[in-house]
């Protein structure tokens, strides 16, 4: 029985309107604080992405995904402009992301919208920075072009990926037998998660690498818009 060729088969057979607008949802969720840390959206769209297997179908998921991943930078950045550093002091910071937050507030100060920009490939940091920005004052017209700039190459990325997987999947299975196949997806799985799990612990140390202090910072970010 060709397992994964029956899952991608059923999968791709769904309606693309409710696929795209679920990859979506996810993704928008992920970007706003406080349902980035429950969300599945990176998972969701590499599921996702596995079905684009057209032009059209990849072009409309890759316009839906950035437009929906700028969203909720968006929204994250309008209550960062609201509340202010006391998001910091809330639960949800203080349990999942405090040292994140500070990291990405220390980030901002030096690199301003590059920050933003290279928060969105960064685990944590991609839920947390556009709040942080808005708190930091970071003018609206300088954080929507870094935050499309991200969304688009970070929502590319993952559903190149994602359709890539998916072809290579259904390559390999017919290939190997059935039983092969869901010992190595099951191995594959285990490793998937154990690595997710380590560039999550070391996205708080990249983030601080990318702001090393021998580098001159940037012009401190004005307040205002």
């Amino acid at each position: 029985m060709a397992l994964v060729t029956d899952i991608l088969d059923w999968l791709q057979a769904l309606p693309q309107p409710g696929l795209v607008a679920a990859a979506g949802g996810l993704v928008l969720a992920e970007c706003t604080i406080g349902l980035g840390f429950i969300a599945p959206g990176e998972s969701g769209l590499l599921i996702a992405a596995t079905t684009a297997t057209s032009v059209p179908r990849f072009l409309t998921l890759w316009a839906v995904v950035t437009v929906c991943a700028a969203l909720g930078d968006s929204i994250g950045y309008a209550l960062g402009r609201k509340f202010g550093p006391r998001l910091r002091e809330t639960k949800l910071i203080r349990k999942y992301g405090l040292d994140a937050w500070d990291k990405a507030t220390g980030v901002l100060e030096r690199r301003g919208a590059w920050a933003v920009f290279f928060a969105r490939f960064l685990p944590v940091l991609r839920t947390l920075t556009p709040a942080a920005a808005g708190a930091s004052n970071l003018p609206f017209r300088k954080f929507l072009p870094a935050t499309a700039a991200g969304a688009f190459c970070w929502s590319l990325v993952h559903i190149s990926l994602g359709a890539a997987l998916g072809e290579a999947a259904k390559q390999v299975e017919s290939a190997m037998n059935t039983g092969f196949l869901v010992v190595a997806a099951l191995v594959i799985g285990v490793l998937v998660f154990f690595l997710l799990r380590m560039k999550k612990r070391k996205a708080l140390g990249i983030a601080g690498s990318a702001a090393s202090p021998d580098e001159q910072p940037e012009e401190p970010v004005r307040t205002g818009n």
